[in-house]
């Protein structure tokens, strides 16, 4: 696992002074060896850690004589043996053969079409010196970030923004409209446009894309398109089982290989509890222990129950932990730690705005602890409820009566309704609203939030509009469709952004690398190629994981579909020793002309007068915080300094 950087001029222009300021940037990461290639008019940098065990003194940037080929990479490939196979590599070298030599060995195979055949995360750029020509690739879902700015003189490239933004040619000018689609987007994306950056002259190579360049021409091409699946036909339901079995056990198995320890994160849910689940049988086997970090509220939280949501899971975690064993557990609360003292922390990690201030708190400590304890691989279920766990029950059934299915619905609501032990006509009011939405009102709530964009800079960038020609805008409140909602998930590459973003900066922080079997592409195409009746089937929402996980999740965990798991929710409890600082800051910034420029002040007013206090679910709370957020980028960027009497005690230190 690493972090890179290149350059390359096209008029012979000696790169290597320029080379040395981006690698210098890396230094405040934890490494292992700097590796470095030059010649001339190219450059290529590779800040490395060693996480896998055929890293070690190795280089990560280096050049093959033989092939005239030069390499740098951010690379974990998944799917080695295959690749053993398909490349005829020897079984005498297969040990200690690093993926930087594989992916060498595919491209002069496959050329612009290798990255089809790699299963992994990965980011890296090749010199072709036979073709004077730069290939590069980003994984599939964008697991690792990839930035590079471009003229009619050079390109450059990296993992990180700031690198970029150390050469004297790159600005960090404020990419307005990027800011534009992170304000009015509601949800946890922070933009619809996966090739553009908050910085108006970097760009990104998107999930999925290819970066070609030859004779001063950059061309990015998309090589993935991972809806377009054949269609898996089983004789049974057992035979879905034990497929899908296979090649989950496949995708957690991948991800052993590390000389250091093995970590999880672990809920109270299916899909973090799955990869447990299959991680610590096979860990056994080897005679390694799997160590997990589960986050859990503040002593002083107040327990509370809505709407079937479980703020502290540890009842769950405990009966998973005592059922699969072979688990070293640890249950981290970060008290003394909240969101508000971390914001100027998390934009410099970021290096950009976010919008996860929620979980901020423990998904930093939980990398950090996953430090302490020397994990190389922290195995997590992020991408779950998209694969392995799909199966939105309730919207199913309201598209079988929908299609006027009476036989196939009635079925399904009688089991439903006693796995739940609530009456049928309850669960069929509810059916009811959500199939005829026009005609039925239905308890389920839309979540939007206000739109915090300032009118001026909505018309600047226009960016209602542009939105709206993207499907984003206005936000459907009806009954989408249930295949249509998926398929927008794994269609729309911005939806991969955000993850990727997050766990490439945690990752290099603390030296260790955030591996999700959920996320496996062979796990991704599989659970797309199946019938949607292995997803919903008998009365079980989520139903493939919650039969395939027999014997190996307990029935409290595997069964359960009352309630679900939330994090975050002591935030509020969390703040509260800093809370008028966060109240004064807030009142600072909707009185400063900068927030006139970019934000709508009199939302964020109103949203202050309506908040309720103590309630982080609160809409308001959300739009407080993430304007607080912006603006503190904002202020950063423009040279001014935030505002100092809410930041004097913070507690703003090292990740």
């Amino acid at each position: 696992m690493s972090a890179i950087a290149g350059i390359y001029s096209f008029n012979e222009e000696p790169v290597i002074h320029y080379g040395n300021a981006m690698m210098e940037y890396y230094n405040k990461f934890p490494v292992d060896s700097l590796d470095i290639y030059y010649k001339d008019n190219l450059f290529f940098g590779c800040h490395a850690q060693w996480i896998m065990p055929e890293d070690i003194n190795n280089k990560k940037s280096f050049y093959d004589n033989d092939k005239r080929l030069a390499i740098t990479s951010d690379a974990i490939l998944d799917n080695r043996n295959e690749l053993f196979q398909k490349l005829n590599i020897d079984y005498s070298i297969r040990n200690d053969i690093t993926d930087n030599e594989i992916i060498l060995l595919a491209y002069c195979k496959w050329k612009d079409e290798m990255p089809k055949h790699l299963n992994g995360e990965f980011a890296f750029m090749i010199w072709d010196e036979k073709e004077q020509c730069l290939f590069g690739a980003r994984d599939f879902s964008g697991k690792r970030s990839f930035y590079f700015y471009s003229d009619d003189q050079r390109i450059a490239f990296s993992t990180l923004l700031n690198p970029l933004l150390k050469l004297p040619y790159i600005s960090n000018e404020l990419n307005e409209y990027w800011l534009a689609e992170f304000l009015t987007i509601p949800n946890m994306n922070d933009v619809a446009d996966p090739f553009i950056t908050v910085y108006k002259n970097i760009s990104s190579v998107p999930p999925s894309h290819t970066i070609k360049v030859k004779k001063g021409r950059v061309i990015l091409s998309r090589y993935l398109d991972i809806g377009n699946n054949k269609k898996l036909k089983l004789k049974n339901n057992e035979e879905y089982i034990e497929a899908f079995r296979d090649v989950f056990q496949t995708a957690v198995k991948s991800r052993f290989r590390t000389h250091k320890n093995i970590g999880s994160e672990l809920s109270g849910g299916l899909d973090s509890g799955s990869v447990v689940s299959f991680a610590s049988r096979n860990l056994k086997q080897l005679n390694k222990r799997l160590n997990t970090y589960s986050a859990v509220p503040i002593p002083e939280f107040t327990e509370w129950n809505y709407n079937h949501l479980i703020p502290n899971e540890s009842e769950f975690i405990r009966s998973t932990v005592d059922y699969v064993g072979n688990i070293s557990d640890r249950y981290l609360d970060f008290k003394g730690k909240d969101p508000f003292s971390d914001i100027d922390e998390w934009l410099n990690i970021m290096e950009m705005p976010y919008k996860f201030f929620e979980n901020s708190v423990w998904l930093k400590g939980i990398y950090k602890q996953a430090h302490l304890d020397r994990i190389g691989i922290l195995l997590n279920g992020a991408r779950g409820n998209y694969t392995i766990s799909w199966g939105p029950e309730l919207r199913y059934y309201s598209s079988l009566m929908k299609k006027m299915r009476w036989i196939k619905l009635n079925k399904e609501l009688n089991l439903y309704s006693d796995y739940l032990n609530v009456k049928k006509s309850r669960v069929l009011k509810e059916v009811r609203s959500r199939a005829f939405p026009n005609y039925f009102q239905s308890k389920e709530t839309s979540y939007i939030l206000p739109e915090v964009i300032s009118k001026e800079l909505a018309e600047r960038t226009n960016i209602y509009k542009s939105l709206e020609e993207k499907g984003l805008y206005p936000v459907d409140t009806t009954n989408p469709n249930i295949y249509e909602i998926r398929k927008q998930h794994f269609g729309r590459l911005n939806n991969w952004n955000i993850t990727g973003t997050t766990s490439t900066r945690l990752s290099l922080i603390n030296s260790l690398r955030a591996h999700d079997p959920t996320n496996d592409l062979r796990v991704v195409q599989f659970c797309l190629s199946i019938p949607i009746d292995q997803f919903i089937c008998e009365g079980l929402g989520r139903s493939l994981i919650r039969r395939s996980t027999k014997g190996y999740l307990p029935d409290k965990v595997r069964l359960n579909q009352r309630t679900r798991g939330i994090q975050g929710v002591d935030v509020i409890q969390r703040m509260s020793s800093k809370w008028q600082m966060f109240i004064d800051e807030y009142d600072y910034m909707c009185s400063d002309p900068l927030s006139l420029e970019f934000l709508n002040v009199e939302v964020l007013r109103t949203a202050k007068e309506n908040m309720q206090s103590n309630y982080a679910l609160d809409p308001n709370f959300r739009v407080m915080m993430r304007s607080i957020i912006v603006y503190r980028f904002l202020k950063k960027l423009k040279g001014g300094e935030v505002y100092e009497e809410s930041l004097a005690g913070t507690n703003i230190g090292s990740t």
